[in-house]
């Protein structure tokens, strides 16, 4: 085979291994944060989960969603967010990890065009922290 070839199948592999290696990181890191601490969660997500909890109360999350940790009205307009570090999808659509839950906060609707969230605006650094409160909230919250 000559050289080209062998080289268009080499990223392919080395893609592959790429792509196992981001998967197995982003279970290891998930797998951190459920083990609770905050300073896991803001290495898993790279944000701040006491800036997160307040950007979740000025956003008016809690208005469509429960959140433990956040007074709120009883509300059942989105899913409740409690046990969120054992939560296996975001959305039901992508997998639970932190860069997704930073994604779907900053653009619902680009992930999922119509659904019920809203864009809110939120800028990364914001989303970030907003992960970072969402995965200390463990098995029973």
């Amino acid at each position: 085979m000559s050289p080209t070839t062998d080289r268009g199948r080499g990223p392919g592999l080395a893609g592959l291994a790429v792509t196992v290696l981001v998967v197995a990181v982003g279970a290891a890191l998930i797998a951190m944060v459920a083990g609770g601490g905050a300073d896991r969660t803001a290495l898993a997500t790279g944000g701040d989960p006491d800036m997160g909890r307040a950007a979740l109360l000025e956003y008016g999350c809690a208005a469509c969603h429960r959140i433990p940790g956040l007074r709120h009205p009883d509300t059942t307009v989105g899913p409740p967010l409690d046990a969120w570090s054992e939560r296996t999808h975001v959305a039901g659509r992508l997998a639970n990890t932190p860069e997704n839950l930073v994604d779907w906060i900053i653009d619902p609707q680009q992930i999922d065009p119509g659904n019920a969230m809203p864009d809110l605006g939120v800028p990364e650094s914001t989303a970030r922290d907003m992960a970072a409160y969402l995965y200390t909230l463990g098995d029973g919250g």
